[in-house]
């Protein structure tokens, strides 16, 4: 550890000789803020991603259509070679085409869920007596030949409590100076996912083989929110499953309080859902402007963020939000013509909520396969790729990802943004997002550090997660500072530092 800690510093003081030499350009700085926070279209792009396009949950309709939607918008600003490029399989569509659920007794009540991804449809509009089951196979199994056309709710000791915190939040300057010594977030092991995930599908097939009419499970969140949790398979062979809805807190806890009082409840519903297996494939959007100088044209920066969302809602801040920014940022370079010496590669990324699979696909086939570690012969030309995935909350600096070396260049480019509150620059990671991909075979991948918003508390993978959840001020400012540092990194009379990587071959 201290003989990488020592290259690291050494390659930093280097670095760092030769870039002093090249600071920006503060007239290049000042057409950027200016185009950037007077100019801006970033609202324009987020409308169309959220309003236009709708939920764009991976190989849905709505996918597709901001797919083409995107590679259309960048052809109309003069961008080149604006691609929908394949970067492999990923499996079968799906999309709600009605959602309707409501109590009929022992009174009427409209009810708020939101169907479960990737599960099956009611047969037709039901009408059916709610049972409480333990959420066990065992017990489930005992009531074989009683769930039949049953609407089957699972026991819970949940509660909701009273909060008095804000639901926005937005770093205080002393704050952003300690995200560095947080502590770093322990992670679920595999090995218990796995057995959740296995647990959650086990009981679904008993529940199908049971044939219970719908299912009710309890969704994360309070005040109507409802946060999309997980989904069912979405293999080209996934077995057909039972109609689930996620419902609010609030509506299932009812629920459950009436049955362990003995009182009938009985809902009514309809669900319907449809899958589409016409193309499996995953496509990403590509687009670029080509670098003008003849010794760095080949090399790259890329910029991006996932385009795809969940489906409760119109994915606004996960993340319309960054891919608008992305978007905006690159209009940003290319109306100003500023004609960078390296391409500047714009790439939003698919199915990234089901693991990253749009930029893993992407990196194994331009860059390297992070098991193996066999590395391609462009992974050296890659200097950097910059991300935005934590919500619509302005930048407020830029995590390095254990990368050392480019501390002070970092530190140096926030310099004209210190007065719209962009100035961190922690040695630590962010949570996992499709900069992990590049990290992973060693091309300098960064996330920016954004105000928190209502992100984690309201929009994440929620029902909420709306146009009315952006900031317009927000959205303009990290734009504008994403953009320097995108063309900054162009600028360079050398690619970024990176981090040695072990075993590459």
């Amino acid at each position: 550890m201290k003989k990488i800690f020592l290259r690291l510093s050494i390659s930093a003081i280097t670095f760092t000789g030769a870039f002093a030499q090249q600071t920006p350009d503060p007239a290049i700085i000042a057409k950027i803020r200016q185009e950037g926070l007077e100019r801006s279209k970033v609202m324009e792009h987020a409308f169309y991603l959220t309003d236009v396009n709708g939920p764009r949950l991976a190989n849905s309709p709505g996918a597709r259509r901001s797919e083409q939607w995107a590679v259309n918008t960048l052809k109309s600003w003069g961008l080149q070679n604006v691609n929908l490029e394949l970067w492999g399989e990923f499996g079968q569509g799906w999309d709600i085409q009605r959602c309707y659920v409501a109590m009929k007794a022992p009174y009427y009540q409209p009810l708020i869920a939101t169907p479960r991804a990737w599960t099956g449809s009611t047969k037709g509009e039901i009408c059916s007596e709610v049972v409480l089951v333990k959420y066990d196979t065992t017990e489930i199994k005992r009531l074989a030949g009683k769930l039949t056309g049953k609407i089957v709710i699972f026991d819970t000791k949940d509660t909701i409590a009273t909060t008095f915190k804000s639901d926005a939040t937005r770093f205080t300057d002393e704050e952003l100076a300690g995200i560095e010594s947080l502590p770093v977030l322990k992670k679920i092991s595999p090995a218990v996912t796995a057995r959740i995930k296995a647990l959650r599908a086990r009981v679904g097939e008993l529940l199908f083989e049971q044939n219970a009419a719908l299912i009710l499970t309890l969704a994360r969140g309070k005040h109507g929110t409802v946060f999309n949790a997980a989904s069912a398979s979405y293999e080209m062979d996934a077995k057909p499953t039972v109609a689930e809805l996620e419902m609010s807190a609030e509506n299932y806890l009812r629920i459950v309080r009436l049955l362990k009082a003995q009182t009938k409840v009985e809902l009514e519903a309809d669900i319907r859902t449809t899958f589409y297996k016409e193309d499996p494939k995953g496509y990403n959007v590509i687009a670029e402007i080509p670098g003008t100088d003849k010794k760095f044209k080949n090399e790259v920066v890329m910029l991006g963020a996932h385009l795809d969302s969940w489906h409760g809602a119109t994915g606004a801040t996960d993340n319309a939000s960054g891919c608008a920014v992305m978007m905006e940022a690159i209009r940003i370079i290319k109306a100003l013509n500023l004609n960078p010496r390296r391409t500047i590669r714009l790439a939003l990324w698919t199915s990234e909520e089901q693991g990253l699979w749009g930029s893993k696909g992407y990196v194994a086939k331009h860059y390297g396969d992070a098991a193996t570690m066999k590395l391609k012969p462009e992974q050296k030309n890659i200097s950097a790729y910059y991300n935005l995935d934590n919500g619509a909350g302005k930048v407020r600096g830029i995590y390095l990802q254990n990368n050392l070396a480019v501390k002070p260049i970092f530190q140096e480019w926030l310099k004209p943004f210190h007065d719209l509150g962009a100035t961190a620059v922690p040695n630590r990671n962010t949570g996992s997002t499709d900069h992990i991909s590049f990290d992973a075979v060693g091309i300098p991948g960064f996330q920016f550090i954004q105000d928190k918003l209502e992100y984690f508390t309201r929009t994440h993978h929620s029902n909420q997660d709306n146009y009315e959840r952006l900031n317009e001020a927000d959205l303009k400012q990290a734009a504008t500072v994403i953009a320097a540092f995108v063309y900054n990194t162009a600028q360079l009379d050398q690619k970024l530092p990176r981090k040695p990587l072990a075993g590459a071959q």
